[in-house]
């Protein structure tokens, strides 16, 4: 897996033909390898630690009705209410600052309502639960530069269970 600059991604995440030095099946496995590379002297700066095998997780908070969809456009429409007053504050002169408070978030959460339901019934129930998604890796390898991946290698057989981990 060569990432180049070609691919977009910056060059600070560049390495010159890496090679698989390990591959954990947690963030925090991969993450103690390099602390104990680290702490054998090794320059850390020829590695990466790269996400693999992703999946998409959603997680369902809780199910969608007329009160939620109301209940979540009065928040949003209390900040947005909020940013506006504090925007017409700053840029125009207002006799009454509690009266421009109070205009802005009442609009705010107005219009936030609005935009909700319409949201909401044109969904016709066919989505009645809010999720969060969430990218995540199932896997985690250990990547190393070409010209110092086989003492990475060495090291690596040191770490405390390495042995009985790399026969299974």
């Amino acid at each position: 897996m060569a990432f180049s600059q070609s691919q977009g991604v910056s060059s600070i995440f560049e390495l010159e033909f890496p090679q698989s030095v390990g591959i954990y099946n947690s963030y925090a496995d991969a993450q103690k390898a390099v602390d104990f590379l680290s702490d054998q002297k090794f320059e850390v700066q020829n590695l990466a630690i790269v996400g693999t095998e992703l999946k998409s997780v959603e997680r369902v908070l809780g199910r969608k009705t007329w009160r939620t969809v109301l209940i979540s456009g009065v928040q949003s429409g209390v900040s947005t209410g909020l940013l506006v007053g504090l925007l017409m504050l700053i840029f125009l002169p207002v006799p009454n600052i509690l009266v421009l408070f109070l205009v802005a978030l009442a609009i705010g959460i107005a219009i936030s309502i609005v935009f909700q339901s319409i949201g909401y019934a044109l969904s016709q129930g066919k989505r009645d639960f809010t999720s969060v998604t969430q990218t995540v890796a199932t896997k985690y390898e250990v990547l190393c530069e070409h010209k110092v991946a086989a003492r990475a290698r060495e090291l690596l057989l040191q770490l405390p269970g390495a042995r009985a981990s790399a026969f299974e």
